[in-house]
């Protein structure tokens, strides 16, 4: 599966994708392939999935359940409360089925991210980003820093990086 590409959030930085081409809708036919569903409920299970770190748009799930409709891969029906019910069709379980390792690729990176989101949590963990960000904004926020500086500042978080990307 292709890596996802990489958005700019509103301060301009890198951010990771949830869903790389074609991973929402892997998702969207595994959560229908328990249960039957509405599109809100689409939504809220995609951002439960996520811990809350991505919750696709109506903008975003309604074209895609209307590709996968198209496809043939799910039925969209009115329900008696107005609200369209999507089910998966037994052509979409089959190419659920046949998808079972991208998907799989896909559930583990979002268990990946749940034990990080878990360890952001952490007390520790907690205090020592804080405390970070703190340092941080003490050194270059409120005081005037010269090049000599800010390029050891530099050289001591890249070096930070490096030895935490080296842990076993």
């Amino acid at each position: 599966m292709n890596q996802p590409e990489q958005p700019v959030d509103r301060h301009g930085l890198r951010r990771q994708r949830f869903f790389g081409h074609g991973e929402l809708r892997l998702v969207l036919l595994d959560i229908l392939s328990r249960s039957d569903s509405h599109g809100y409920e689409l939504i809220k299970e995609v951002e439960c999935l996520t811990q809350g770190g991505y919750t696709p748009s109506p903008g975003v799930i309604y074209p895609t359940l209307d590709q996968l409709q198209a496809q043939g891969l799910v039925t969209v029906a009115d329900a008696e409360s107005g609200r369209r019910m999507i089910a998966i069709t037994e052509a979409g379980r089959r190419a659920l089925a046949a998808q079972q390792q991208p998907l799989g690729e896909i559930q583990r990176r979002l268990q990946a991210r749940s034990l990080g989101h878990a360890l952001r949590k952490d007390p520790q963990m907690k205090r020592a980003l804080e405390n970070f960000k703190a340092v941080l904004d003490l050194k270059i926020n409120q005081q005037p820093i010269d090049d000599a500086q800010l390029k050891k500042i530099i050289a001591v978080i890249d070096s930070a990086a490096m030895e935490i990307s080296q842990l076993p």
